[in-house]
């Protein structure tokens, strides 16, 4: 991004908050995801209606949470709830969007954030799923968003933490979980991807500088590159302003401060 007034995690922020619709639902962790979530209430979604699994509906988040079980999770918000009732509302179909994490994410859109290695001896052990096997499954529409590389982006994760398509194709629906919820973005510092009708990750549209064999280096597995695949679109002035003053004006996330 050098020569640019913006860095990577700062165009995946604008890039996401442009996918949130007001009226919408998501279900948001910390960092960059409730980073996103605020940025698009304060531009274009005002009524987006911000979720965090530890069981904050609805805030008026006053300042970047450090944590989902933040006392700033829950200012001013509809309800402040259980994770047990977040996980409902799941199940029930109430959450249009939510964002999840995992140190591996393979072409179907599975996700491990459990081991790195065998399971029994690995040679990196994570928290494990949290709220997001519920999330994966249950909500309608799934983002993730993360840096792109081969040790992230594997042909076969050591643990499916978390369930994309699965195998592809109907794989999802056989296993039990609900028609048309699953993976829908993929959200990068190269570009950002979607899935095709059997589940297949491909790219919707690259970056600003980025090339095409940029993208296919720093992915461990044969990804879909459509041609003529959109740019995607830079951060706005306004986006950004918003982002430094009035999202995250310490730089904690976005790595600079206003």
């Amino acid at each position: 991004m050098a020569g640019r007034d913006y860095n990577a995690i700062e165009l995946m922020t604008c890039v996401a908050a442009r996918f949130l619709e007001d009226g919408a639902t998501v279900g948001v962790g910390t960092g960059a995801p409730c980073a996103a979530a605020m940025l698009a209430q304060k531009t274009h979604a005002p009524g987006l209606f911000v979720v965090f699994e530890a069981g904050g509906l609805g805030p008026e988040l006053p300042a970047m949470p450090i944590s989902v079980g933040d006392s700033r999770t829950s200012h001013r918000a509809v309800m402040a709830t259980s994770m047990a009732d977040v996980f409902e509302m799941c199940q029930r179909g109430l959450i249009d969007y939510a964002f999840l994490g995992g140190a591996q994410i393979d072409v179907f859109g599975n996700l491990n954030s459990t081991v790195v290695g065998p399971f029994e001896k690995p040679s990196v052990r994570f928290p494990g799923s949290g709220g997001g096997n519920d999330f994966a499954s249950f909500c309608w529409r799934t983002m993730v968003m993360t840096e792109h590389s081969p040790r992230r982006f594997v042909e076969t994760l050591d643990f499916v933490t978390s369930p994309g398509y699965l195998s592809g194709g109907r794989a999802r629906e056989a296993a039990g979980l609900p028609s048309e919820t699953g993976p829908y973005r993929v959200i990068t510092d190269l570009c950002v991807m979607g899935y095709g009708v059997e589940g297949w990750m491909e790219v919707v549209s690259i970056h600003p500088g980025v090339t095409r064999q940029d993208v296919k280096e720093a992915t461990g597995f044969s990804l879909e590159i459509p041609e003529g695949v959109a740019g995607t679109e830079a951060p706005t002035e306004q986006e950004l302003h918003v982002l430094r003053t009035d999202v995250d004006p310490t730089g904690v996330v976005i790595g600079r401060g206003s």
